[in-house]
């Protein structure tokens, strides 16, 4: 599976398609955004179509609302289950799917002759659309990391970010123009000649996924997945769309099983093994969480005057559906405007300080809109929301790829979209409740007066938020996003004078630069970077070659974290009375360390050495098998509330702690640094044939003397 930390040796990341010339050509590019806009324009198009929908079947144009909440609904669903489906699968491939399923969908649709039909439709456009976000973040991330470049150009995941802004406020322009000339089928039809240019370019300019599908048993594909997980999120998100859309009749029983079901979802996820919600992470990452719900929110403010307004200038002011598109079209223009300004910088506090602003500006101003306001002025109050939505969706998720787990950047991608579709699903309650005895300005206004008390909302949060400010101050120190990374510095330390330090092997794995043909060591970042010494205990330390030679690298690496901020995890082994109870006579390691009894807890030799000293920062991890990521520890969730993405090993034995945590490490996507001289084995055999043979094909292959070089080479 591709990810942040592709474990492939250079020869196949070669053969899979690896760029040459400009990485991030028009080639691989332009399939991506027109697949990612495939969800916004649809979210948007629909809202110039409802009221001929309505004429057209004989409803109420209140009816027609559902055609807006099913692709919703879908969409905040099938997002994130996307995003995951491409981390298990392969990007490409949930790309390809997801565009063939929107090939389909407008066909549908186009045949659609009752409301049922339309809904379906509907709703195969909301999952197909769903892959095309979180799949282009996975296949930009993948490309960036064969290119050998820290992070993809600015430009490249502005202009994901501006074709999804843009098309969300050009829809009902495009809509407007569309169904006035050929009627409401055309909002549906659409998506027949788009997707299948989608599908070219895709076909064309995507590079196969390398890796082959691995499905395995039912069981372990669902735990893999964590289905359970994707139908409590379903479950509860559905239930509270029905209650959203039952305003504003309260509907109780609706409410009742969404928090139900949340909170049975919530204990599932903290249980689950690779949880797709992630809990802990979104309690303990608030920078990302409050991401999620700025981006929500200010979505919500921005969908409801594009629907809430649309529907007042065709009934309120009666505006055809193409005169009423073509007023946005200068809200979609200053989007996209906006977009390609916030892309070229750095820094997001400021744009995401100016976004909350500007909202709050916009929905002061459409307090005094009304039946005889100007067009112009009402116009100028569309554009200030145009500024409001292009700032916001790319300072956002600008936020989400600097705060995002690399190996989970899928599935955060796509509940950063899901946040999204439950501000656009409150976004039509909110106009269904104003305008359920009909549209009038003052049904307007009380949207109004939602959008003051939601845009204050969101500038206290921005504003509050010391998060945006560290983070704008570290990574304005880094080099340009798509700078490519620098090998580590040559070492002056005469390490051949040295006896106790273990050489490094002559075959060294190094990421790829595709451009070049050259190899370059991939530079660490200490803030997403988790120092792993594992096993440095007395009991073990007396079993290997030169214990205090290794014990002392293994204290240089614990300097250069604490120098660099990176963060620092202690892993020992030990069991206690219960842990040793539950010991199988078959498992020959640990029913004779049982039998012995020395690796009893709180004994001084299964104690983390005193030369390695604890701080209150650190993570201190106790297993009772081999592997750091044992299942009885909580390393793994621990990580992801840190937002590590980068471990460095080290560790005793060689071809103990060392060869399970790398390998379950590399499975799980991490970049991986494997400090050769702080790693040491009983057989030196053995630890000369992994180093050499073994485990340059999942981590960088490295020693103490490299680490600040590395860290230098990041800021």
């Amino acid at each position: 599976m591709p990810s942040a930390d592709d474990t492939r040796t250079p020869e196949r990341i070669s053969e899979a398609g690896a760029p040459r010339g400009n990485p991030f050509g028009a080639r691989f590019v332009a399939p991506l955004y027109l697949g990612a806009s495939l969800n916004p324009v649809n979210s948007s198009i629909i809202a110039t179509a409802l009221v001929a929908i309505a004429a057209a079947l004989h409803i109420p144009v209140g009816d027609t609302a559902i055609l807006i909440s099913s692709l919703y609904l879908t969409s905040a669903l099938a997002q994130p289950a996307a995003g995951r489906l491409a981390e298990e699968f392969g990007p490409r491939r949930i790309f390809v799917a997801g565009i063939t399923l929107v090939l389909v969908a407008g066909i549908v649709g186009s045949l659609a002759h009752s409301l049922t039909a339309l809904i379906v439709a509907r709703v195969l456009i909301g999952a197909g659309t769903s892959a095309g976000y979180p799949a282009a973040m996975l296949l930009i991330r993948r490309r960036a990391e064969q290119a050998g470049h820290a992070a993809p150009p600015r430009e490249v995941l502005g202009g994901l970010s501006i074709t999804g802004a843009a098309t969300v406020a050009v829809g009902p322009a495009i809509g407007g123009l569309l169904i006035g000339g050929a009627g409401w089928r055309a909002a549906f039809w659409i998506n027949i000649p788009v997707a299948a240019v989608a599908l070219f370019l895709a076909l064309a300019g995507i590079a196969r996924d390398p890796d082959p599908v691995r499905f395995g048993s039912p069981r372990a594909l669902a735990s893999r997945i964590d289905l359970l997980g994707m139908l409590g999120f379903g479950g509860s998100l559905t239930a509270l769309m029905i209650f959203l859309d039952a305003l504003p009749r309260l509907d109780w029983p609706a409410l009742a099983a969404a928090l139900v079901l949340a909170a049975a979802l919530a204990g599932w996820e903290l249980r689950a093994a690779q949880p797709f919600l992630d809990v802990r992470l979104l309690v303990a990452n608030g920078a990302l969480t409050r991401t999620y719900l700025r981006n929500g929110l200010t979505l919500m403010g921005t969908y409801v005057i594009l629907y809430g307004l649309t529907q007042w200038l065709e009934v309120a002011r009666g505006l055809s559906a193409y005169q009423a598109g073509l007023m946005l079209m200068p809200m979609g223009v200053l989007t996209a405007l906006a977009a390609r300004v916030v892309s070229r910088r750095a820094a997001v506090r400021w744009p995401l300080i100016a976004c909350a602003v500007l909202l709050l500006v916009g929905a002061m101003a459409t307090l005094f809109v009304g039946s005889s306001t100007p067009i112009a002025a009402v116009i100028c109050v569309t554009a200030v929301f145009g500024l409001t939505s292009g700032a916001g969706t790319v300072a956002n998720q600008t936020v989400l790829y600097q705060e995002a787990p690399a190996a989970a950047l899928g599935t955060a991608s796509g509940l950063l979209r899901t946040f999204g579709y439950i501000g656009s699903i409150a976004s039509a309650a909110i106009t269904g409740t104003a305008f359920h005895r009909g549209v009038s300005d003052s049904g307007l206004h009380s949207i109004a007066w939602v959008l003051v008390a939601i845009s204050a909302l969101v500038l206290v949060m921005t504003v509050l938020d010391r998060q945006l400010a560290r983070a704008d101050r570290h990574h304005t120190d880094q080099p340009p996003a798509g700078a490519r990374n620098p090998g580590p510095a040559p070492s002056t330390e005469p390490t051949r004078a040295e006896p106790t330090r273990t050489e490094l092997p002559r075959t060294e794995s190094r990421s790829a630069d595709m451009t070049t043909g050259t190899h370059t060591t991939p530079a660490l970042d200490p803030a997403r970077t988790a120092l792993l010494l594992m096993d440095f205990q007395p009991v073990v330390l007396g079993a290997v070659p030169d214990p205090q030679g290794v014990l002392a690298r293994a204290g240089e690496a614990l300097d250069w974290a604490r120098a660099h901020g990176a963060h620092v995890v202690f892993v020992r082994v030990a069991l206690t009375e219960k842990d040793a109870a539950a010991v199988p006579a078959h498992n020959k390691t640990f029913s004779q360390a049982v039998a012995v009894g020395y690796l009893t807890d709180g004994t001084a030799a299964t104690a983390v050495h005193e030369s390695l000293k604890a701080e209150e920062d650190d993570l201190t991890v106790r297993k009772t098998r081999i592997s750091a990521f044992a299942s009885d520890t909580d390393l793994r969730a621990e990580l992801r509330a840190r937002n590590v993405d980068t471990l460095v090993l080290a560790g005793l034995s060689t071809s103990g702690v060392v060869l399970t945590t790398l390998r379950q490490a590399a499975d799980e996507d991490y970049r991986l640094f494997l400090l050769a001289d702080a790693t040491a084995d009983p057989d030196p055999e053995v630890h000369r044939v992994l180093m050499e043979k073994v485990f340059p094909h999942q981590a960088e292959i490295i020693s103490t003397a490299d680490l600040a070089a590395l860290s230098t080479a990041a800021q």
